[in-house]
C-alpha cells in the first residue's frame, strides 16, 4: 500500500535536512566554486596504488569489478599516495552495481596487502550501511540520522536528528551519487547528495586518528562493480586557511 505524502517520518526527515543546511559546514557541495585539489587525473592510476590487476580507468572513471570468473576473495583498497590528510573536505562521485559493498577510508592506517584500518564512509547497494560511519574494530560508529559523541574513555552518547529510512530516499540506487566527507579536529560529518547522513565527535585516542590515508574499497563477496570519479580534497588545516 502506498504511503501518504506527508507522513510524520517524512516531515521529521525534512526537519533534519533543514537543520543540516543551517548548521556549520553544511550545504550542497556541488555549489562550491573552488573544487580543491584533484586526486584523480581521469586518465590512469597516477598517485594511487592498489592490488595488481584489479583497479583500472575506463572513460575517466576509476573502476574495480569482480566477476564469477574473477571473484574478490579478500577485501582490498586503492590507496591515494599523496599524503595523510588531517583536517579536510573530501568529495567524490560514486556508483555501485550488483550486490555491492564498498567505502571510502580516511584518517586511516595503510596495512600490508592493500588493507587499511580506520574510519570509513560506508557504501552498499542494500541500503543498510550507506551513509554510515564505520571503523574496522568498532564496527558501525554512527548510523544514518545519528549524531554520536565518544569521550576519551570511549563512552558513546547518541542522539537522533533524522529517520534513517528518510535519509535513504536521497540515494540514487544504481546511479551516480556524491559523497562529501568533512573532518576537522574531533568532528566528522558525512553527506550524500548534499544531505547530512551522520555526525561524530570522537575523543577516544585509540580510534580517533588525527590523520591518515584516503583509500577506496573493493569488497569481497558476490560479483559487483564499484566506480569513482571527480575526487577532490580541500585542506582545512589552519595553515591552509591562512594562505587562502
Amino acid at each position: 500500500m502506498k504511503s501518504r505524502l506527508f507522513t510524520p517520518g517524512f516531515v521529521y526527515g525534512l526537519v533534519g535536512v533543514a537543520l543540516c543546511l543551517l548548521g556549520p559546514g553544511c550545504g550542497v557541495t556541488t555549489t562550491h566554486t573552488k573544487q580543491g585539489q584533484s586526486l584523480f587525473n581521469g586518465k590512469d592510476l597516477s598517485g594511487w596504488e592498489g592490488a595488481p590487476g584489479w583497479w583500472q580507468v575506463k572513460d575517466g572513471v576509476l573502476v574495480c569489478e569482480s566477476t564469477p570468473e574473477k571473484p574478490c576473495k579478500q577485501s582490498h583498497y586503492l590507496i591515494w599516495k599523496g599524503g595523510e590528510p588531517s583536517d579536510f573536505e573530501f568529495r567524490c562521485q560514486w556508483r555501485i552495481t550488483g550486490p555491492a559493498n564498498s567505502g571510502i577510508q580516511f584518517r586511516s592506517k595503510a596495512l600490508p596487502n592493500f588493507d587499511t584500518w580506520g574510519y570509513q564512509a560506508d557504501i552498499d547497494a542494500a541500503g543498510e550501511y550507506v551513509g554510515c560511519l564505520y571503523q574496522h574494530e568498532r564496527g558501525l560508529v554512527a548510523q544514518r540520522g545519528e549524531k554520536v559523541h565518544f569521550d576519551k574513555d570511549g563512552k558513546r552518547t547518541v542522539t537522533t536528528f533524522a529517520k534513517s529510512e528518510e535519509l535513504l530516499k536521497v540515494i540514487k540506487a544504481g546511479d551516480w551519487n556524491e559523497y562529501r566527507i568533512w573532518a576537522q579536529g574531533p568532528i566528522i560529518k558525512l553527506w550524500i547528495n548534499g544531505v547530512l547522513m551522520c555526525e561524530v565527535e570522537d575523543y577516544q585516542p585509540r580510534f580517533a586518528l588525527p590523520k591518515g590515508v584516503i583509500a577506496l574499497q573493493m569488497h569481497q563477496g558476490p560479483p559487483m562493480k564499484v566506480e569513482f570519479k571527480e575526487l577532490y580534497l580541500t585542506d582545512l588545516s589552519p595553515s591552509a586557511s591562512a594562505k587562502r
